[in-house]
């Protein structure tokens, strides 16, 4: 049975989907995984044992030049690459626009979420079987569920299984910090982030900044410097930065893609919440603590911060995650592992 995953982006969203994988591996061994994706993340599918191909679309760079885009003839060349394999069910686990239309050029039924159970109702037309699964629950387990129900198995009860342990053993006292993420109220405090960088020295740890655009970099660099202690990592790429992170003794993450992939990988992991809350999409592993921001406008889901108020750090929030509570926490989750 040759199934095709459409799942585009974002990062954390692409780890996500890794438990359906390995449920259905699990269930039917001789299922084959192609998976349909944007072409920053093109190297992600290659990390789960259960897909055998990947196919890349430009979604992101095409919506910046449309016009170039058809002049070039990209989207006839797309469809006709993706229309070259037959597939016996083409699963939407996007649920939206952006993916549904590319699916149902595939060759194969395509099947997703029902219109209540979906972000984007409309997406839900252009499925062939449509299945109800609660909004109410994590999205790691949303996808289970789905792929349990297009591919007619019980839905496991067991906890979710990446299919990426297996890295190489930690090194001891190596730290990663993971500094950097989109939203500017997704920040958590440079001040707090030297604080951090100081505790982790004087236990003994060697902490790396990783970074990937200009302005990472120099926020890592003022933390660096002005905590005296630390080291800028090389500029990586995601499976670079996936065997950092699986070697690392430990991480602390933002909300970003990034912490996603430590939690899934197994490291010891701490990852914060300020406007953002981790119930229905935060990370997810054996040894990951999310502390969710204690503040009486958290999560407020907004990119900035407009706290009224006088704070000594912004975004506000953040006083309830102080660099002590996120190092206590580090701490039991290394000691537990």
């Amino acid at each position: 049975m040759r199934v095709l995953l459409v799942k585009t982006s974002s990062l954390g969203d692409l780890i996500h989907s890794f438990p359906a994988l390995s449920d259905a591996k699990r269930a039917l061994p001789g299922i084959e995984f192609h998976w349909l994706v944007e072409e920053a993340f093109a190297e992600v599918p290659e990390w789960h044992p259960a897909v055998s191909a990947t196919l890349s679309i430009g979604l992101r760079r095409w919506r910046r030049n449309w016009r170039k885009t058809w002049k070039k003839g990209e989207l006839g060349h797309f469809r006709t690459l993706l229309q070259q394999t037959p597939y016996d069910l083409v699963i939407d686990a996007q649920g939206l626009l952006k993916s549904a239309l590319p699916a149902r050029w595939a060759r194969g039924p395509l099947v997703g979420y029902d219109r209540h159970s979906i972000r984007e109702p409309l997406a839900s037309l252009f499925y062939t079987r449509k299945y109800a699964v609660s909004r109410d629950q994590h999205a790691v387990e949303r996808i289970r569920q789905l792929f349990a129900l297009a591919l007619e198995y019980p839905v496991p009860q067991s906890s979710p299984e990446f299919g990426l342990e297996g890295e190489a053993p930690a090194p001891s006292r190596e730290l990663v910090f993971l500094h950097g993420t989109t939203w500017p109220s997704k920040h958590w405090p440079d001040a707090y982030w030297m604080a951090l960088t100081q505790m982790a020295a004087e236990a003994g740890y060697s902490v790396g900044f990783p970074w990937y655009k200009s302005e990472e970099r120099r926020r890592a660099e003022k933390i660096i410097a002005r905590s005296e202690h630390g080291s800028l990592l090389p500029r990586m790429g995601l499976s670079e930065m996936k065997q950092c992170l699986g070697r690392a003794s430990g991480v602390v993450g933002v909300d970003t893609g990034l912490a996603h992939l430590a939690a899934a990988l197994g490291t010891p992991a701490v990852t914060l919440y300020g406007p953002t809350a981790p119930g229905l999409t935060g990370a997810v592993g054996c040894r990951q603590k999310n502390l969710p921001a204690d503040w009486s406008c958290a999560p407020c889901m907004k990119r900035g911060c407009d706290y009224p108020d006088p704070s000594p750090v912004k975004p506000a929030c953040f006083q309830s995650l102080s660099p002590e509570t996120v190092w206590a926490a580090l701490q039991q989750q290394m000691a537990a592992s």
